[in-house]
């Protein structure tokens, strides 16, 4: 959902992020996880009546998000980790959105790397490569790790896990080298603006006296 967040914010308000990297990012939630279609007009219908009914029939997402066995307990034991099945208008949303993305990829511009597991079953990997080919961003990488799953940050093997971090560190440290980042140019403008206005002061209105 993350991902998901980080794009419609960057429609709204274009210039609000430097960059973006994208693990996973839910463009479009995997048809494995999804209910049948009438199934889903069912409940879409239902959700206006009893929004907070949590009878969504889908797949345990831990089981098939997290791949480490000791991870996967790890998460199973944390209290603030909802195991529940989602909530009516809940999953609405998210479908609503994922749907949004997936019709307007076109209208990504900022620069982005976008990484996703081959065997994910949670969001489409293949949306991902739809999205490396279809943004309108000039800076734009994506990975595609096979054998995968969903959760490459904190689910996988360790030794996959290490393969991850080092592609998107590396992807960060090459824009983020001094002059290279906005926050960088911006300050650069500023103090060019400021030394200006030392070397050739305003005229103050008892100057022409």
């Amino acid at each position: 959902m993350g991902g998901a967040v980080v794009l419609l914010l960057h429609r709204k308000m274009p210039e609000f992020w430097d960059g973006a990297v994208l693990v996973a990012p839910m463009c479009k939630i995997a048809d494995d996880l999804k209910p049948n279609p009438l199934v889903i007009t069912f409940l879409t219908r239902l959700a206006a009546i009893v929004p907070t009914w949590k009878i969504v029939p889908t797949e345990d997402i831990i089981e098939a998000a997290v791949r480490d066995p000791e991870r996967k307990k790890e998460v199973r034991a944390n209290p603030y980790w909802y195991t529940g099945r989602p909530r009516l208008k809940t999953a609405n949303e998210l479908l609503n959105a994922s749907t949004d993305l997936e019709k307007r990829l076109n209208e990504v511009t900022l620069p982005f790397l976008v990484i996703h597991g081959g065997d994910d079953r949670v969001t489409d990997p293949a949306i991902s490569k739809q999205l490396y080919e279809t943004a309108s961003s000039t800076d734009k990488t994506f990975k595609l790790y096979e054998g995968m799953w969903h959760a490459l940050t904190y689910g996988e093997l360790p030794e996959n896990i290490d393969i991850v971090f080092d592609d998107v560190i590396g992807w960060l440290d090459e824009r983020s080298s001094e002059g290279n980042s906005r926050l960088e140019r911006e300050r650069k403008t500023l103090e060019d603006k400021d030394a200006g206005s030392y070397e050739n002061p305003p005229l103050s209105p008892m100057s022409s006296i």
